[in-house]
């Protein structure tokens, strides 16, 4: 019972869209009615409001790393065991994508994914951060940077932990973000993607 209590608040946590929450605050547009659709940062750093896309970022991110935590310090007192925290990790990631409060329209989660990287080990949200900088760095497309750090996180946390809970939830993590960037896979495929700091038309 303690697990599921905890599931439900991680995906209730991850529920809370950023883009959304932040957009309303600074007055901006609704996110899914511009460039991309896409409640994330990227996205709303088309408004040209940086402080809004980094807050988005952050807000994102933070709320993926304290749902993981609260069930690494919280949980074991309650019986909740690693398979239990790699439960609320999925379903943290899946509130982002699927969020109740708001229609259940979500982003790719991207950030919360990073945030619940960094929760589980510190060294693995960093190795595949700096992947995901090198791959953007080199090509300049957040999605492709996005995928291909998503494939890394998943060997990665294979290679700190073998296969146990936590590194099939963060393969499964990994196979939904690549799910949601498939219209993006197309867009590479048809080299109509944009680049990121590529002109854009304003929001």
């Amino acid at each position: 019972m303690a697990t599921i209590l905890f599931i439900l608040i991680a995906y209730l946590i991850g529920s809370l869209s950023f883009a959304k929450i932040v957009s309303r605050a600074m007055g901006l547009p609704d996110p899914h009615s511009y460039g991309s659709g896409n409640p994330g940062a990227t996205n709303v750093l088309r408004t040209g409001r940086k402080s809004a896309a980094l807050l988005t970022l952050a807000g994102d991110a933070l709320k993926g790393w304290i749902a993981v935590v609260l069930a690494q310090v919280y949980g074991p007192r309650f019986g909740v065991g690693d398979a239990g925290v790699a439960a609320v990790a999925v379903a943290a990631f899946v509130g982002h994508l699927y969020p109740v409060f708001f229609g259940f329209r979500g982003g790719k989660g991207v950030a919360t994914a990073a945030g619940i990287l960094f929760a589980v080990n510190g060294w693995l949200g960093l190795a595949t951060a700096a992947t995901f900088a090198i791959i953007l760095g080199f090509f300049r497309f957040v999605s492709l940077a996005s995928i291909i750090a998503a494939v890394f996180a998943a060997f990665y946390c294979v290679f700190l932990y073998g296969w146990n809970p936590v590194a099939f939830a963060v393969a499964a993590m990994a196979a939904l973000l690549i799910w949601r960037h498939r219209g993006n896979i197309r867009k590479l495929a048809a080299g109509t993607e944009n680049r990121l700091g590529a002109r854009r038309d304003a929001a």
